[in-house]
Formats: C-alpha cells, structure tokens, sequence
C-alpha cells in the first residue's frame, strides 16, 4: 500500500519512518519535510539506515496522488491547512491535534483561531473505539498524556469522583517536539526536574476531559499538571482520584483486568511491579499498575508509556491498521528496551 509520512523531519516523524520499515504492508514511497525539501532522510535521521539514498520532498499533489495511506506528522495547525489538497480517497492518520476536540471553545481556549473540526478519535482501547475508528477513513491520534491519562483513568471512572481527577505526569523532551528551545538544551534539563503550562495551561486538558466523558457518559474534571524529566522519551503518569463506592484494591484491580484482558499492547501489571518508562521504550505497550490509598480513600494509578510509540508513531500505524482491516498488531509487536 503505497504510504506517505508528511513532515518526516520530527522526532514523531522519524519514528514512524523506523516503524514503517519493517511493515509488511504500508511502503513509505513519499517522504516530505517542508524545510529540509531535498536533504537525504539520513541527514536527519542517521540511525534509518534503510533510507539512506532517500531525499525529503515537498509532497506535492502530483507524489501524493495515488498513496492510499498518509500520515501527517506536523506541528498543531499545519495538518488542516493541507488536508484538502490530499487525495480524497486516501486513509489519513493525523498525529497533531487539530482534529482531537469536539468543542470549538476548548480549541479556541487552549490552541487558538478558529476550531478546524473534529475527527474519529483515534484510542481503540476505549469503549466503543476501535468500531468507530475501523469505519472511518480520518482518524485523529490522540495526544501522548491524553493516552496515557485516558487508559490510566478510564476503568476507575465509575468508582471515584470524576469531577475532580488529579494528574502528575512527566514527560521526556521529545514530546516538546524538534525545534530549538533554550529549555531543552540538554545543559538546562540533564539533572533537573521542572513543571510546565501549571495550573490547566497544557492543551491535552480539554482533551483528556472529553475522552473520559465520552467513557462516562458524564462530566468529568481533571487538574493535569506535567512535568519535564531528563530522559529523550517517555511519560510517566500518575493518576489520583477520591473513590465514591465501597470496593477493594482487589476488585479494583479485577476490573481494570476485564477491561484490558483482550487488549495487546495493554498491560496491568502484577502486584508489586511499577510501571517504568524503560520497559515500554520503543514498543507500542502500556504498563499500568493500580492502589487504593486507605489512609486518604484515594485510588492510584501509575501508567507508563513511550511517548514517541503508543504516544505518536506506535498508536498512528495501530489505528492505520485497523482503518485498513489490517491485524492492529502488525509491524508494533517488538517489547519495549528495558534498559
């Protein structure tokens, strides 16, 4: 299936491009990043080896016209200016977020300018989610906390006080995305931890909020505070929540089991074992491990994720398989580094 990555240079981009290599269906024949037009991918991207000899384009209408497949891998606000221009029979997956929201008001609160529209959002874990996305042809990927938040969250919602869930979340410095910041230079992050976008400023609020509420079918309230670790990738998630019925650690954990039992890439971990970030590193997996705080009446959950995988690349060619009737698991079935 001819494939094409627009905006290849970024760090989701080249993942895609290193996942995508070794898929059995989906060829990458076009390959586009806007400013580097005519730079070998290898310039860019070294360790894609595979790639050598290739050069990144413009994606004109002419190179796209016939790929049956596209991802758009490009900064908030870019993908709904070039998405008429694409080939109208063309599955597309869109890694940025200018298709997650429902609301036109959370848009124009937390990104700005007016609200581009709403697409399949694009979580097969969720209720009732992986039905809508293999009836869709353009599938939004949510945002790398947004999963993270959603799966940690999702099987407790009936059982703790929805309106006001609390997350600390921290994040490696891949997910501020390729462009030069003073605050990322590794002088500035190495050895150092730092909140970001305090108090509801981080745009995957509105987000998170609607995913869950869709789940709920009811209000559901977060107070999201994210972190920036000295790690390239990753995110570490900790979710916390007051519980409104009578139910043990046990039988909690027995219903984020059911959820998940027929899932691939999501695991509750076994009692006493943490989520790490280095045991989901590179995969497409979710870790996740659950308590419940006696002392306060709180339920906990940690869930761990790469933040390039499940959080980008990984989750974009799941939902793509699945858009094309594919095995959801093909080309995303490697485990994480560990170390």
């Amino acid at each position: 299936m001819k494939t094409a990555v627009i905006g290849a240079s970024g760090y989701a981009g080249g993942e895609l491009l290193r996942l995508l290599s070794g898929h059995e269906v989906f060829n990458v024949e076009v390959i586009t990043a806007f400013s580097q037009v005519g730079e070998l991918v290898t310039s860019i991207h070294p360790h894609l080896s595979n790639y050598e000899g290739q050069l990144f384009t413009s994606g004109t209408p002419d190179e796209l016209r016939d790929c049956q497949l596209i991802f758009l891998a490009l900064p908030h606000s870019e993908s709904s200016r070039i998405v008429a221009s694409l080939p109208e029979e063309a599955r597309v997956i869109d890694l940025g977020a200018d298709f997650r929201l429902e609301s036109s008001h959370s848009w124009t609160t937390y990104y700005g300018g007016n609200h581009p529209g709403t697409w399949t959002y694009g979580l097969p874990e969720l209720p009732g989610g992986r039905i809508e996305i293999s009836q869709s042809q353009k599938i939004s990927n949510p945002g790398c906390y947004a999963t993270s938040i959603a799966l940690a969250t999702a099987p407790a919602l009936r059982h703790i006080d929805a309106t006001d869930v609390v997350i600390v979340a921290a994040s490696g410095t891949t997910g501020a995305g390729r462009s030069a910041k003073i605050n990322l230079l590794a002088s500035e992050v190495m050895g150092s931890l730092t909140s970001y976008k305090f108090g509801g400023a981080h745009q995957h609020t509105p987000e998170i909020e609607e995913s869950l509420s869709r789940v709920l079918s009811g209000p559901v309230k977060v107070s999201f505070t994210p972190i920036l670790a000295p790690m390239p990738r990753g995110i570490l998630s900790t979710v916390t929540s007051k519980l409104i019925s009578k139910i043990t650690e046990d039988e909690l954990r027995e219903i984020f089991i059911n959820a998940y039992k027929n899932e691939h890439f999501v695991r509750v971990l076994p009692k006493g074992q943490m989520p790490k970030t280095s045991s989901v590193l590179g995969s497409n997996y979710v870790h996740i491990q659950i308590a419940i705080d006696s002392h306060t009446n709180r339920v906990v959950i940690s869930c761990a994720i790469d933040n390039l995988g499940k959080g980008a690349a990984g989750q974009a060619i799941q939902n793509a398989n699945i858009v094309c009737g594919l095995n959801e698991t093909m080309g995303l079935e490697h485990f994480g580094v560990g170390v």
